[in-house]
């Protein structure tokens, strides 16, 4: 490892550590994702914050003057500002800079309202700019004026004062390999309040190694895309991992959650993916599909696992008007598959999370099924990982791995089902575990007990049932049982017991007849008492 990985990593080991430690001020009577909207709210603005400093005093260095200086002149301010916000897409005035908060708070100056203002001109910002819709509403959800930060406005400032300062004592430079650890660890803070948040956690994040064995298939031998789509986007995680699996142009996401869909922006925005580079849309991908026809290179997703939908009217739909049937309106995992082979490009490729129902359920699912092996010939590989890997639920689940334009129809099946590490709350796969899953696939060679790959004949014979089982045996068998040597132990094992119900038979008879003698012994006692 060189010394600037181990730097990265000691800096990202160290700040993932503080921030953490400054959550916890915040966590009181609110639940995960309440103090998490603050707290990475929090983190974001400073982030943000630096970015116009650093700018600004770059583009300054030559002059003698300060940013408060250039915005307060009349000639300067005005091309400054609209310097700044062209490239970085919004604008803070040197009062709202959270350095100046951070003054404002040491001098005893500094109010909730304040800072509400301060945010609030981040967006107002933007307001006719090529970047509005990217950074309308990222703050929505930092609702300072919340009585669980305090009952009174001066409560909810010294709150919110005390974490700032908190944060302030951290170095939070741009440079690419402060703003790779700064990324990380707010991707790591995601991540701990996921742990936090039970059931909701899967609304907004895919475990870390799940996500690096998706974006490493569709990045398999290509170390450029121009563009890669995810449906059901969460917090972005999954759009940024394929990011570090190969040089990506464009980021295209959608997500139902305006919480989760704020958390996205921010996530791509802390990893240093300009806003001019990415299109992502708050709304319902099923009901609302923001994209219309247009295709990517890459389609990943970790969907609501057999989440409610409307089926009605959808097969005028093009996204699922050819297979016929439609997914169940409780279960709309096909849905979100036919949804994404729609904006998959001829030469790309897709993997989806999914449970194993869509393995080998029936009826119309059944059909789906049958139509993308056998028409479209689209499905490339299935991939069964181990249980609990998730928070908020301990299903298995498996990725599906689809390609068009394939010159083969078999499919390539790995059970993955034991590659796993056990903690404390959730399995976890190893980096070595991922990368045997990858090297299998991209192999494509059978493995005994893991890996198997099935000819078109084998999957029409099961009637196109792709559980797991059918195709890869992990059977164990029994080792041979010595039957001599079992009939020696047995005969043993019964002498042994004769021997011991004779030695008992002894002691119960002692004991009987200590007893009548005491009997006895009693019965002269009362005749001399009388009794």
């Amino acid at each position: 490892m060189s010394e600037t990985h181990i730097e990265q990593a000691q800096q990202q080991a160290d700040l993932q550590k503080r921030l953490w430690a400054i959550a916890n001020d915040l966590r009181g009577n609110m639940d995960a994702s309440e103090y998490r909207n603050y707290m990475l709210g929090l983190i974001f603005y400073r982030f943000l914050s630096g970015r116009v400093e650093d700018y600004v005093n770059k583009q300054l260095a030559n002059d003698e003057i300060t940013f408060a200086q250039a915005y307060a002149d009349k000639e300067i301010g005005p091309e400054l500002t609209d310097d700044v916000t062209q490239t970085l897409g919004f604008f803070i005035q040197p009062d709202y800079l959270y350095s100046s908060l951070v003054s404002d708070i040491e001098s005893g100056n500094f109010d909730i309202e304040k800072l509400q203002m301060a945010v609030n001109e981040v967006e107002n910002s933007t307001i006719g700019r090529e970047s509005e819709d990217d950074f309308r509403g990222l703050f929505a959800d930092m609702d300072l004026t919340s009585n669980r930060l305090g009952s009174t406005p001066a409560q909810r400032g010294d709150l919110m004062a005390k974490v700032m300062l908190n944060l302030a004592d951290i170095p939070f430079g741009v440079s690419d390999l402060q703003i790779d650890v700064l990324g990380d660890a707010y991707e790591y803070l995601i991540g701990q309040f996921a742990a936090n948040a039970g059931k909701k956690a899967g609304e907004f994040y895919t475990p870390q190694q799940v996500s690096k064995i998706l974006a490493k298939v569709v990045t398999l031998g290509k170390d450029k895309l121009k563009t890669v789509y995810d449906p059901t986007m969460g917090s972005g995680s999954l759009l940024l991992r394929v990011g570090n699996s190969a040089k990506i142009g464009s980021y295209y996401g959608q997500e139902l959650n305006g919480t989760t869909y704020n958390l996205a922006r921010m996530n791509l925005l802390m990893h240093g993916v300009n806003y001019s580079r990415f299109d992502v849309y708050n709304g319902d991908t099923l009901e609302d599909d923001h994209f219309d026809s247009k295709t990517f290179d890459a389609v990943v997703a970790n969907p609501p696992y057999s989440a409610n939908w409307n089926p009605d009217g959808k097969l005028e739909d093009e996204r699922f008007r050819k297979y016929g049937k439609t997914a169940p309106k409780s279960k709309a995992d096909f849905a979100f598959v036919e949804h994404m082979l729609y904006h998959l490009s001829t030469d790309g490729t897709m993997a989806v999370v999914l449970p194993h129902g869509v393995l080998f359920r029936g009826a119309g699912e059944g059909k789906i099924r049958q139509y993308m092996i056998e028409t479209d010939n689209v499905l490339d590989a299935v991939i069964g990982l181990p249980a609990n890997l998730f928070y908020g639920t301990s299903i298995p689940t498996a990725i599906l791995v689809f390609k068009k334009n394939r010159q083969n129809k078999d499919i390539f099946f790995i059970d993955a089902s034991s590659e796993f590490e056990k903690g404390k709350n959730q399995n976890n796969l190893t980096d070595d575990q991922v990368q045997k899953i990858v090297d299998t696939y991209a192999k494509r060679e059978n493995i005994d007990k893991f890996a198997h790959k099935a000819t078109y004949d084998e999957i029409v014979e099961n009637e196109f049932n792709l559980n797991i089982p059918r195709y890869v045996d992990t059977f164990e068998e029994e080792p041979p049982v010595d039957v001599d040597k079992l009939v020696d132990d047995m005969k043993k094992t019964d002498s042994e017991i004769d021997q011991l119900e004779a030695e008992f038979s002894d002691m119960l008879g002692d004991l009987i007849g200590q007893n009548a003698d005491a009997q006895r012994q009693l019965t002269k006692i009362k005749e001399l008492f009388g009794k």
